[in-house]
């Protein structure tokens, strides 16, 4: 007889074929919690500057300058779009809330942010190391789901995340991303 792998009843979460105790659903919703915070609220805070110059942010204005100075058209209403999908993403991610779209949301603006930093290297200040593990941490937390500690837990379609939402949502964001920066000149 062959012992199935994964846990079995009355194990108390440790795998049946190394006896190795398996995470507990509260510690993975909390390292769930912890990243949606903090990824979420850096990318409200990255936003909250470009819409309203807050924490020392050009505002709609002088990040409009900047979109200019890369080529995008439209630079001040780009600059409105960067700043609403950053702060209602970042703040969707923080609270669990549409976190596929959410994250699709910030992955597609941060694959802009690396598109556009990508010849000045890999580190900081002039790489794109911290723009990378932004779109990282909205990748898996879009294709993750937010955890059981989420307002999407409260929503009949998104009250089991499906890989196959996570995807999709990864894809769109990917697409979206590459249309736009077409659209630079």
């Amino acid at each position: 007889m062959t012992i199935p792998t994964g846990t079995l009843p009355g194990t108390d979460g440790a795998h049946a074929d190394t006896g190795v105790p398996a995470s507990s659903p509260t510690a993975h919703d909390a390292g769930l919690l912890l990243l949606r915070l903090a990824l979420g609220l850096t990318m409200a805070a990255h936003g909250a500057q470009k819409l309203f110059g807050w924490f020392g942010g050009g505002g709609v204005e002088g990040t409009g300058q900047f979109f200019a100075s890369l080529g995008y058209p439209s630079p001040e209403a780009m600059a409105v779009v960067a700043g609403l999908t950053e702060t209602a993403g970042g703040l969707a991610l923080a609270l669990g809330l549409l976190t596929p779209l959410a994250g699709a949301a910030v992955l597609g603006t941060m694959v802009n942010a690396v598109a556009v930093k990508w010849g000045g290297g890999f580190f900081a200040p002039q790489g794109v190391e911290y723009e990378l593990l932004l779109a990282a941490g909205a990748a898996a937390l879009t294709l993750s789901g937010p955890g059981r500690w989420a307002v999407d837990r409260a929503l009949p379609v998104l009250r089991s995340h499906r890989l196959s939402h996570g995807a999709a949502a990864v894809v769109l964001a990917v697409v979206v991303a590459g249309a736009t920066l077409l659209a630079r000149s």
